[in-house]
């Protein structure tokens, strides 16, 4: 009887936090296939993240009136689960990151514009809600200019570099005609069973929300952060979170938050240079068998400056990427035994996002199966893009990474939705940094230069570790930073200034990747010495596999128990 009881508490609570993470998340919500909140925006007001921060204490108060002991192995899970992932938004909405982020990768001027790729307008009424959420969006950029108005009279500014980069997106959007914009594309869609009232309606409900809301916001925006904050911004010496007041004690929630563990930042620095040191070893001895050079230096100079390791147009960056998905599909069943209904699909990266944006990223299925996952690549500049890493990035973003993680955790059966559709950052970049290793295991790489491609990215994430550590809490510089990178990894120095940036616009987030990576390849290793001629590949991933994306110390006890 008491267990039923907890049981039965638990669940409501985990229900009615995931109703009302939709409701203050709506534009989350509309990328998950949850259409009930198409025309809102969220609340990034002072006193709205106020309000949804006592939502969420208000949950890790009801948790802890809930005792582990009364419930199953399976509800202990979700009780862990649910602390961790409402406890993350507490520490999370704690910094106050609103209140001085200016961001050129997510920011609301990428954002906003990318609604229209995952919110469908068939019926009439969501046609009305597009309309009233563009018209939405003055207002909402108006708030996020007197959160940033706010945060600078507290001496809370973005880094110069941010700003600069953020000017020049708004700048590019202003000389363009509303026309052109991302948000009136919808229009260009022929719907049948409208009427011409019902089409005119729309076309100018959209084009009015976008001429006399949006425009002019975005317009405000640009020329406050030229006049106000571009002035005030930190300089590039002042890179990290600990040159903003508070930065500190935030960048310890930060770890936290991205990570599920409470490591310190010198802890989390000197695994990344001892797995720099290793990765650098291992990219000598194959850089000399591959490309017939000695040392790190002309491996590396090799890798920067041969063209015929680069791309040269776009449609290769895509078709490689097509390439390499089709070839993992055709592989994944001999290694997963759960495998996702949804499809994978590669999509490349629209014009407003591609020039200050990441090499690539992945955007969930709708849960609700109307859109496939999508693996979306930067194909701008193809020429800065090597070939030797194209099959890693795939592998990391769809199949057998990203792709195979969350659509997984989508379609799990038996557990809350927002176990389903959210989690511990750690577990899914360390799933993908680990699929990028586990595909050669595969035989899904080309060649020992595709090979080359694993160590450059491995690198990549151990130097993460060190950089976001340097500047946030050790006082290193955007060129540090930047310079540290050139050396010890084959990025192109375009991309390695585009990942430093982030690094400085997400404290924190770049920490997750070789975290989850090591547990989990930890993980791996003790269940192959434990079980030893038991032990079954595809056994061990649906179980890492079947829980969704859980806090690292839940996941390390679920794996060490399964036979």
């Amino acid at each position: 009887m008491e267990r039923d009881r907890a049981r039965e508490s638990l669940a409501q609570l985990a229900d009615g936090y995931w109703e009302e993470r939709m409701s203050n998340e709506p534009i989350f919500a509309t990328a998950l296939g949850d259409r009930r909140f198409d025309d809102k925006l969220p609340d990034i007001s002072p006193e709205g993240r106020a309000r949804i921060r006592k939502q969420y204490e208000a949950v890790l108060e009801m948790c802890a009136s809930i005792h582990e002991s009364d419930l199953s192995d399976a509800d202990g899970l979700t009780l862990t689960a649910l602390l961790v992932d409402a406890g993350s938004l507490v520490d999370y909405t704690s910094c106050g990151l609103d209140d001085w982020v200016v961001d050129p990768l997510q920011g609301l001027q990428i954002e906003l514009m990318n609604v229209e790729s995952y919110q469908p307008v068939q019926t009439v009424a969501e046609g009305a809600s597009m309309v009233k959420r563009w018209r939405a969006m003055g207002p909402y950029i108006d708030q996020h200019i007197a959160n940033l108005r706010g945060g600078a009279a507290a001496d809370k500014v973005a880094v110069r570099a941010a700003v600069e980069k953020v000017i020049d997106q708004l700048e590019d959007l202003a000389g363009k005609p509303d026309s052109d914009w991302a948000l009136l594309r919808p229009l260009a869609v022929k719907r049948e069973g409208w009427t011409d009232e019902e089409r005119r309606a729309f076309r100018e409900g959209l084009e009015g929300a976008v001429r006399e809301s949006a425009r002019p916001a975005f317009e405000r925006y640009l020329e406050f952060l030229r006049s106000d904050i571009l002035q005030k911004a930190r300089p590039q010496e002042k890179a990290g979170v600990m040159h903003v007041p508070g930065g500190a004690a935030d960048y310890a929630k930060l770890i936290r938050v991205h990570t599920s563990l409470d490591l310190t930042p010198g802890e989390l620095h000197q695994t990344g240079r001892g797995e720099v040191a290793r990765i650098n070893r291992e990219m000598e001895a194959l850089g000399k068998r591959v490309l017939g050079v000695e040392g790190r230096k002309e491996v590396l100079d090799r890798l920067r400056t041969d063209p015929s390791l680069y791309f040269s147009s776009r449609d290769e960056v895509e078709a490689k990427a097509e390439k390499a998905l089709a070839k993992a599909n055709a592989a994944i069943s001999k290694w997963f035994g759960r495998l996702p209904g949804a499809p994978c699909e590669v999509v490349r990266m629209a014009e407003h996002e591609e020039k200050h944006s990441t090499i690539a990223y992945y955007r969930p299925p709708a849960a609700d199966g109307s859109r496939p996952g999508r693996y979306m690549i930067n194909t701008s500049a193809p020429e800065t893009r090597p070939r030797y890493e194209a099959e890693a990035l795939a592998y990391h973003e769809s199949v057998p990474g990203h792709h195979l993680q969350i659509a997984i955790a989508q379609e799990l059966q038996g557990i809350p939705e927002f176990r389903k559709n959210s989690g511990v950052t750690a577990f899914i970049e360390g799933w993908g940094l680990y699929s990028e290793t586990l595909s050669d295991g595969m035989g899904l790489y080309s060649s020992d230069l595709d090979r080359i491609g694993i160590l450059s990215y491995d690198a990549w994430r151990a130097c993460r570790l060190v950089v976001d550590t340097g500047m946030h809490a050790m006082g290193w510089t955007r060129e540090q930073a930047i310079d540290f990178m050139l050396e010890n990894t084959a990025l192109a120095k375009n991309n390695i200034v585009n990942e430093v940036d982030r690094y400085i616009t997400w404290p924190g987030q770049a920490l997750a990747y070789k975290t989850g990576q090591l547990e989990i390849v930890r993980l791996r290793m003790g269940a192959e010495a434990r079980l030893g001629a038991k032990f079954d590949v595809r056994r061990f991933h649906d179980v890492l596999l079947g829980n969704g994306a859980i806090p690292l110390r839940a996941l390390r006890q679920v794996m060490e128990s399964y036979a």
